[in-house]
């Protein structure tokens, strides 16, 4: 493994490197190779033109070095010339071009076999082609090269800032960067295990490097010893000092860099500290390609940086208080300004299914089966209802900053985010929301289970977003303890078996629509007709009237 690096390289110019191949292609300047590997990665950084004996001391690395041979003494032999492309090659120069005339008429034969020798490039310029022609052309390719490398950073960018907007931000994000840079995308979380990932495995001793590479830039915890980037303490440090001593007696943390990078098995390893110290950290591996890479891969950690981060509606302090207060005992509307307000929707969201997840058998509502009911997951694939990704925690808390809010509750398939009334939830794309009337936080049970039926008639109905009514109803001008007694009474058949009254509560909500109330209820339209005849029947009543439709709706309310 080579030694980790905090810092980019001073050497290294902005712009990216022209392949040495590219300059041979170029008909105008008729360069030819003489000598040395024809290697299609040699890059040329710069064009540097020197009749010093000894160029070493001028060069920076990666030049193409031109000369016409002034230097050479008259009777030189192998040994000047050996010499002479050793401190190139020491040097760290991309190739050396030979130019003819007026000096010399040919490229001296030692010179030939020195370079082959120590494996420098070694071109051979025509007296045609000026040094400055042959320096105007690395820098028209690096211009055309640099433009492309920004189309290429544009357009990255823009997918980056697609895939987060997607119903999962977080894998989308990491499968974008993954395939920008052909390679691997990790998430790693706060205690350095993998969250998620995206992208082909690179071997193990690649993840195992970069996982210790994420450990360099997560944020350490106060006292915690972490290895330095720069290497292991010298003879004269103390074991498991962390950093200078405080004022407190106590060693004070090394502070961590924000990047690191590595090269393992000749893959290049980058790691980025997202947020504001909350211990997430972007891990990418990918083989060495262009100079942008970095920048696509600080895009990514910028946006990952605000899907990870503390969101919106309260500090994390407050939430802390709230959730103390709440388990110790306190009153809900006690505990709610400290979250920010007094009144609040609650929202239920599940992800939409697509088109393309939804089954033939299950847009043809002219066809008929026997009612199955067995549990969604046993039934056979022509009767299981359509399977809906389960959101993941990042996903969830993508979802509530979307929404304006931190209090996010993702169970079971469903998420439930609590917002405050003066935020008005949006269709979200790729979820379907139910939402609940302003309420104040006593009533948040009610609202919860509004949020519920909301959300289940925007499934039935294939709409993103569902608000609950809040508009005055006649059950208003019946005292709620009548309407209770009433609704224990008539729907006392049914009760006990929630199966039936959930089923009955959502066929009336839908107007009798047996598809619709299928697709809400996840189950067969079958099983929704065989559910509603066993209401009729328990219920002694005609299902068609509407009079006892009313009825039973009036009650199903006020249980």
């Amino acid at each position: 493994m080579e030694k980790t690096s905090t810092m980019p390289d001073p050497t290294v110019p902005p712009t990216p490197p022209v392949p040495l191949d590219a300059l041979l292609a170029r008909e105008d300047l008729g360069l030819r190779r003489v000598a040395g590997p024809s290697d299609p990665g040699t890059v040329v950084r710069w064009a540097h033109t020197s009749e010093m004996a000894d160029p070493y001391p001028y060069l920076l690395g990666g030049e193409l070095l031109l000369s016409a041979g002034v230097h050479i003494p008259d009777g030189a032999g192998p040994g000047y010339f050996d010499a002479y492309v050793s401190r190139i090659v020491a040097a760290g120069g991309a190739a050396l071009g030979f130019g003819l005339a007026p000096v010399h008429e040919t490229v001296p034969g030692a010179l030939v076999a020195a370079c082959d020798l120590q494996g420098l490039p070694l071109l051979e310029v025509p007296p045609r082609t000026t040094f400055s022609g042959v320096a105007r052309a690395v820098w028209q390719l690096m211009a055309q090269a640099r433009l492309a490398e920004l189309r290429r950073v544009t357009e990255a960018h823009r997918g980056l800032a697609s895939a987060a907007a997607r119903p999962d931000p977080v894998p989308s994000v990491l499968h974008r960067l993954s395939r920008h840079l052909d390679g691997r995308a990790v998430l790693f979380g706060p205690e350095g295990t993998e969250i998620a990932a995206a992208g082909r495995a690179l071997g193990e001793e690649t993840d195992t490097a970069l996982a210790k590479l994420a450990e360099v830039v997560r944020p350490a915890d106060p006292g915690e010893h972490r290895p330095d980037p720069a290497g292991p303490p010298g003879p004269g440090a103390v074991p498991g000092a962390a950093g200078p001593a405080s004022p407190a007696g106590r060693a004070r943390p090394r502070p961590s860099p924000a990047s690191a990078a590595d090269t393992v098995a000749g893959i290049r390893l980058a790691a980025y500290a997202l947020g504001a110290g909350h211990g997430f950290v972007l891990g990418v591996a990918a083989p060495p390609r262009d100079s942008g890479d970095h920048t696509v891969a600080s895009v990514a950690a910028v946006l990952l940086s605000l899907l990870t981060g503390e969101q919106q509606g309260g500090t994390g302090a407050a939430r802390s208080a709230a959730l103390v207060r709440l388990l110790l005992g306190g009153d809900p509307q006690e505990v709610a300004p400290l979250l920010g307000g007094e009144r609040w929707r609650v929202v239920h969201a599940r992800r939409a299914v697509r088109p393309s997840e939804t089954r033939p058998s299950e847009t043809r509502p002219s066809e008929t089966r026997p009612p199955d009911t067995r549990p969604p997951d046993t039934r056979s694939p022509e009767t299981r209802p359509p399977e809906v990704p389960s959101p993941d925690a990042l996903a969830a808390s993508a979802l509530g900053a979307a929404l304006g809010s931190a209090l996010v509750d993702p169970a079971d398939g469903i998420v439930r985010v609590l917002v405050p009334a003066g935020r008005e939830p949006e269709a979200q794309t790729g979820w379907t929301l139910g939402v609940s009337a302003a309420v104040t936080p006593h009533d948040w049970p009610a609202a919860d289970t509004q949020a519920a039926r909301a959300l289940a008639h925007a499934r039935a109905t294939r709409v993103p977003l569902v608000v609950h009514g809040t508009r005055p109803a006649l059950d208003d001008l019946v005292p709620a303890a009548d309407a209770r007694a009433h609704a224990r009474t008539l729907l006392a058949p049914v009760a006990g078996t929630p199966a039936l009254t959930d089923t009955l509560r959502t066929w009336l909500s839908l107007h009798g629509s047996w598809d619709r109330t299928a697709v809400a209820l996840s189950v067969h339209r079958n099983t929704v007709r065989q559910r509603i005849a066993r209401c009729a029947a328990l219920l002694n009543a005609d299902l068609d009237d509407p009079d006892v439709r009313m009825n039973l709706w009036f009650a199903l309310r006020h249980i």
